[in-house]
């Protein structure tokens, strides 16, 4: 890097903090479930994920990083200035978050900050809006997703003399967020840009809840004649290599914030001329995410390992498996999600499996108030520090 300016290094080791602590946070969405169930220490758990951590970006694609450099604001609009006080606001916000126990998205941070500072340098002209027609495409078949599965859900309830009001709902909205990935899959929707970010904020932990509960149930039934010592020698290693899987791809998605915001940065600069992503950055971003893994979140680790609900290895290994299979999902198709909204689904999913009233929903309807505001709360803050960076240079000048 010789012969950079000194704003881009900075910008450089602010975007490989931000991976850091994102690393911090998200450590505990991969050794949630292992260490729930006993599987693993914290500490083994944490010191394995972080090297799946580092894995993960050199596994996967790195369509998330091309999604966070070119589909969420034009690129031509980006600024050195604009990127770094995005960074620095979201990894405020996340480190925050943090401190506290509430597991905050790095992703949405960082989307919601550059959105803000963009629209606070040019307007709101900077940023990249989905197609009508995409729009209307997306309210179309969650409509008909939701009435497909209010349908299916509430007819299977009165079947089994259940609670129909609840089936109903539970069927609309299970309908409606999987009707989108689903056609994603087969090439009949295309969805990208700032509008899957919005989305799969509602779509990826209920993917991950649904997934885990079917398989759950599909365990339970299979296994439904071993005893309890029996199924914890067979599924506390699968747990583990599950959530290790997990934790790659979560390496793969998450970690690729850093490398999509230095690469822009680069851009900007024009010290590159189009958006190649180097290798090096690749590298600088793992290792960061790595070590931020390491060093652990656990009040976050505390609260989803323990706080949602408990689980056994046979349910932890259905949710990790679950996890890492929307994790994968998402990042072939470049969509920035939070991980941990991903796990925190596929723990209620396994939970719910022995009623409604095993899960506290309370610590749900905390993350999920988390996960609605991070981004509006990073832009609204981005929007403010631009415009009162922007006046104290004015005036200083």
């Amino acid at each position: 890097m010789t012969g950079y300016d000194p704003l881009i290094i900075f910008g450089i080791i602010v975007a490989l903090a931000l991976n850091f602590i994102n690393g911090l946070t998200d450590a505990a969405q991969g050794v949630a479930t292992v260490v729930a169930t006993r599987a693993l220490s914290p500490a083994k758990a944490v010191f394995l994920t972080g090297i799946c951590n580092m894995a993960g970006p050199f596994i996967f694609t790195t369509a998330v990083a091309a999604t966070i450099g070119t589909a969420i604001v034009h690129p031509a609009m980006y600024t050195p200035e604009t990127i770094i006080l995005a960074m620095l606001v979201s990894t405020s916000i996340v480190f925050c978050g943090t401190r506290i126990g509430l597991p905050l998205s790095s992703s949405h941070a960082l989307i919601g900050g550059l959105v803000g500072s963009s629209i606070a340098a040019f307007g709101f002209s900077a940023i990249i809006y989905p197609a009508w027609t995409t729009l209307g495409q997306v309210a179309g078949w969650s409509i008909l997703g939701a009435l497909i599965g209010a349908v299916t859900v509430a007819g299977l309830t009165v079947a089994l003399h259940g609670d129909f009001r609840l089936g109903l709902i539970v069927g609309a909205v299970c309908g409606a967020a999987l009707a989108i990935p689903i056609l994603m899959v087969f090439g009949v929707l295309q969805v990208t840009g700032l509008l899957a970010v919005v989305i799969f904020i509602f779509i990826s932990p209920v993917l991950g809840a649904v997934t885990a509960f079917l398989f759950d149930v599909l365990v339970s039934q299979l296994f439904k004649r071993s005893r309890q010592n029996r199924m914890k020698r067979i599924f506390s290693p699968l747990q583990i290599a599950a959530s290790l899987f997990q934790a790659t791809g979560h390496g793969a998605n998450d970690g690729m914030h850093a490398v999509g915001a230095i690469t822009a940065l680069l851009v900007s600069a024009g010290i590159l001329s189009a958006f190649d992503v180097p290798t090096w950055v690749i590298l600088l971003s793992a290792i960061a995410i790595g070590l931020g893994t390491c060093f652990g979140g656990w009040k976050v680790i505390e609260q989803m390992a323990k706080g949602i609900t408990k689980i056994r290895p046979y349910q932890g290994f259905c949710a990790a498996t679950s996890g890492s299979t929307t994790l994968a999902f998402v990042t072939l198709h470049g969509i920035p999600v939070s991980s941990n909204n991903v796990i925190s689904g596929s723990i209620v999913g396994v939970g719910v499996t022995r009623g409604k009233n095993a899960v506290d929903w309370k610590v749900v309807r905390e993350m999920m108030s988390a996960w609605v505001i991070t981004i509006p709360l990073a832009a609204l803050c981005a929007f403010i520090a631009y415009l009162l960076c922007a006046t104290a240079y004015s005036v200083l000048l």
